[in-house]
Parts: C-alpha cells; sequence; structure tokens
C-alpha cells in the first residue's frame, strides 16, 4: 500500500491509507453503512470515524447523509471516485499476500487462517 501512496503522491493524487482504503472495502461491500457499524468493523472510537469520514467526503470519495428512518444516525455511501481506488487497493492488497504467504506450504497458511479466525471470534461470544 505504500507503494501505492507513493505512486499517487508522484502523479499529484492521493492513494487511501490502510484504514482508508479498509473503509472503501467495507462500503464496496455494504454500501450504507452507519457510523457505528464503521466504528465496529474497524475497531475505532466514533470520534475517529468522524474524522476519517470527513476526510474521505472532502477526496469525493463517499458521502454521508442522515438516515431516513433515525436523522440522529449517519449513514455512508461510497462515491464513484472512492470505487474507482478499489482496483488498485486490490491489486496492493495481492501483492501484499503473495509477499507473506511465499515462504509457506498450503496446509500452514490454513492453520494460520484457522488461528486468525479464532482470534477474530474471541470477544463475540461474551
Amino acid at each position: 500500500m505504500a507503494a501505492e501512496q507513493a505512486r499517487a503522491a508522484r502523479q499529484g493524487q492521493s492513494a487511501p491509507s490502510p484504514v482508508q482504503g479498509g473503509l472503501l472495502f467495507i462500503l464496496a461491500r455494504q454500501d450504507g453503512v452507519t457510523m457505528g457499524e464503521i466504528a465496529q468493523q474497524l475497531d475505532l472510537a466514533p470520534s475517529a470515524v468522524s474524522g476519517l469520514v470527513q476526510r474521505m467526503e472532502a477526496l469525493g470519495w463517499l458521502r454521508r447523509q442522515a438516515c431516513e428512518l433515525d436523522a440522529r444516525t449517519q449513514r455512508v455511501w461510497l462515491n464513484e471516485a472512492g470505487r474507482a481506488q478499489l482496483p488498485a487497493l486490490r491489486k496492493a492488497l495481492g501483492h501484499i499476500n503473495e509477499r507473506l504467504a511465499q515462504s509457506f506450504s498450503e496446509a500452514e497458511l490454513q492453520t494460520v487462517a484457522r488461528w486468525l479466525e479464532h482470534v477474530q471470534n474471541l470477544g463475540e461470544d461474551e
């Protein structure tokens, strides 16, 4: 991702930071999520999500609007400019995953995947 950010900077553009990329992936999977859902999925404080969304909104990557059912709740939607960031993010993530996995067998990678899934689910049963 750092290489993608450097390339974008040379071209006078902005490349998403890792956390911005995470939010773009969330919105690509489910557009119109609430700020609270973003905070939960990215494990960020609500105030951090507010700043993140403001910065990305200023870049034209997303928009937010009040929820039709509850005006106190803000929903976030992906704009075309944000959607345009996804192919480069997917490519960069693919390169990172290839480098991380290159010296492991398939069985070892499956063990790591099971462990990561276990760690991710630890707090869900409480």
